[in-house]
């Protein structure tokens, strides 16, 4: 199992991926979309390819902060690992991922949201060394979201 950054030619494993995971209708992935954030060094669309398919993906974004100097912090957005390859360590070599990519430039955090009724990804988080006991994530929609 390889964790990489995500190329063109994932596109469609990527969006099963979120299909399997969120019902929205206006889900789209696209070859020029993955290449766009490939090309910005603050944006890693990362995937778990297992050597025959794309089993797992996640997005984190590094984000300029001006309350530790010049350490930015981390958000993690779209953790999925497919139903068939959950339990088998895709997940943990997903964050671990992350967490080197945010060591790497000194991130003074990394943050996620999940979903309420997730209780199993909560659980995996917090093994993962996550915290929900300080902090209240908050979510204002632009556009409705659809299940």
């Amino acid at each position: 199992m390889i964790v990489r950054e995500a190329e063109s030619v994932d596109a469609a494993a990527i969006e099963a991926l979120y299909r399997s995971f969120v019902r929205n209708p206006a889900i789209h992935v696209t070859p020029e979309r993955i290449a766009e954030i490939r090309s910005d060094a603050m944006n890693h669309l990362l995937v778990a390819d297992d050597g025959v398919r794309v089993v797992g993906t996640a997005h984190v974004t590094m984000c300029m902060d001006a309350m530790f100097g010049s350490r930015p912090y981390a958000v993690v957005e779209n953790i999925v690992v497919a139903e068939d390859a959950r339990r088998q360590g895709v997940g943990r070599q997903l964050v671990a991922h992350i967490e080197g990519l945010a060591r790497s430039i000194a991130c003074s955090k990394i943050m996620l949201l999940s979903s309420v009724e997730r209780s199993d990804a909560h659980r995996f988080f917090r093994r993962e060394g996550f915290d929900d006991r300080r902090k209240v994530g908050l979510v204002k929609y632009l556009s409705a979201p659809s299940r």
